[in-house]
């Protein structure tokens, strides 16, 4: 694996507030583009804040890829850079998810990770687990809790994850992390690459 610039985007959505989410979003792609970013990556949720299901709810959660996604792609094809962003999603089946949609220098949508280890009480967990490749590169994406333990980690390593990367809204306090992400990237001698958000919701 050659190098990658990556930017990360440790950005403080507004819950509930899409929106402005959005407009935030679409700000720091374009700042992180103009520095030459070939990866942009946004924390878990970001296009909904985390604690948005209290104030909004769920029923504006649509089937990916959205007007909005789909209009991001058009505009990261001018931009060339590939973006990881965290969105939440209906899926084909009526369940709601936790997702991180992967959307390509050509603004396609190549792939996404739903979230297995859910502890909220809006999303259903995902079942698939499997490395996206973009840029010649396998990488495995571990959305938050999923690297809580070592068995996802593992998993997307069997599989030929050459990195992983781990958007995160994960606080500090009573559950904060506690060297998880450093264990997970000795554990398997993989790098981990986090985006976690800033501020409170």
């Amino acid at each position: 694996m050659g190098k990658i610039k990556i930017a990360l985007l440790h950005l403080l959505p507004i819950a509930g507030d899409v929106e402005h989410n959005q407009k935030l979003i679409e700000q720091a792609i374009h700042i992180a583009s103009n520095n030459n970013a070939e990866w942009i990556i946004t924390p878990e949720l970001c296009v909904s804040g985390l604690q948005f299901n209290h104030k909004v709810g769920t029923g504006w959660i649509n089937k990916q890829p959205d007007d909005w996604m789909n209009n991001l792609g058009r505009k990261l094809k001018n931009l060339k850079s590939t973006v990881f962003l965290g969105c939440p999603e209906k899926g084909s089946d009526g369940e709601l998810y936790n997702s991180v949609f992967v959307i390509d220098k050509k603004g396609h949508l190549i792939g996404k990770q739903r979230k297995i280890s859910v502890i909220d009480d809006w999303s259903a967990s995902g079942e698939v687990l499997e490395p996206i490749k973009t840029d010649n590169v396998e990488v495995g994406i571990m959305i938050c809790a999923d690297a809580y333990n070592k068995d996802i980690a593992c998993t997307l390593s069997e599989k030929g994850a050459e990195i992983l990367l781990a958007p995160s809204s994960w606080g500090p306090g009573l559950h904060g992390p506690e060297g998880e992400w450093e264990q997970r990237s000795l554990e398997k001698g993989l790098p981990v690459i986090v985006c976690n958000r800033t501020g409170e919701d």
